[in-house]
């Protein structure tokens, strides 16, 4: 399912390349940082009255601090990093940023073990139905990041801490914790991983960034039931624009279109054939 790029916004129309920094709203800039993406949320105006969405790959600390400055100036603070879930890219250099601002973090309590140095995650599955990218994915990190004292667990209430307008909103499936974020007024939705508008298994279209909306990376994501759930959940929100961490924004009746085909044929275009996570793997026994 590939569709057009998102329409009035300064993207590329097939992909970013690392480093790229993108209008999306007015008050919403996303930063490539190799193959995943963090977004700035907040007024351009103010150097303290914004957020840091996702934290990227590790050692990219200056690569994000470099856009907050280009942003939001040379006094450039957010008033607190969040975080849709703990997997390497979207938090590798989040434990440096949270320092160097002293700012708090904010998380599903579910990612809590992976991000105060307690669990690693489960192991990548490398065998899951996909390209070159998923044979590659038992070399990807999983062990724990330690962000204690700073990491605090989201309101219950579905609130983002310093975003107003937004609520979190539940997407397990890719992990257990995972989070989207979404504004009713604009209907303005940050993805995270819930799904994706690149084939994240396929290199060629990671090296390329090839517009597709897809589901969940398959080496990843452990309960494709949940991860199902969650995208219907996200469909049914309606958004008007999608910002996903892999991939590159799309908007409009067609990502809607989209989306929706991709809820209603979930198991048959996202749910991998086979491998460790999926039910009717062989291995299993099923």
């Amino acid at each position: 399912m590939t569709r057009d790029t998102l329409s009035n916004v300064h993207v590329p129309m097939t992909s970013t390349k690392s480093g790229t920094l993108y209008d999306i709203l007015p008050d919403v800039m996303g930063l490539t940082v190799k193959i995943v993406n963090v977004y700035f949320v907040g007024d351009p105006e103010s150097n303290e009255d914004w957020v840091l969405v996702d934290a990227g790959l590790p050692h990219e600390k200056n690569t994000l601090l470099e856009a907050a400055v280009r942003r939001f100036g040379n006094e450039a603070r957010p008033r607190a990093i969040l975080l849709t879930h703990g997997h390497f890219d979207h938090v590798g250099s989040a434990v440096e940023l949270a320092e160097h601002w002293d700012v708090p973090v904010y998380a599903h309590p579910l990612e809590m073990p992976y991000l105060v140095g307690e669990a690693r995650y489960p192991a990548p599955d490398s065998e899951v139905e996909g390209g070159m990218v998923a044979s590659m994915s038992r070399f990807f990190p999983t062990q724990p990041i330690d962000l204690r004292p700073r990491v605090q667990a989201l309101p219950e209430d579905g609130n983002v801490p310093a975003m107003p307008g937004w609520r979190w909103v539940p997407t397990p499936g890719h992990s257990s914790g995972h989070v989207s974020f979404f504004r009713e007024t604009d209907r303005a939705l940050i993805v995270g991983d819930a799904f994706v508008t690149v084939r994240q298994d396929e290199l060629y279209q990671v090296l390329t960034q090839r517009q597709e909306l897809s589901g969940p990376p398959r080496y990843f994501t452990p309960d494709w039931d949940t991860a199902r759930d969650s995208v219907r959940r996200l469909a049914e929100l309606g958004p008007e624009t999608a910002m996903t961490g892999h991939g590159v924004p799309m908007k409009g009746e067609a990502m809607r279109r989209d989306l929706s085909e991709l809820a209603a044929n979930f198991d048959r275009v996202a749910r991998p054939a086979y491998g460790r996570s999926v039910d009717n793997d062989p291995d299993k026994g099923v």
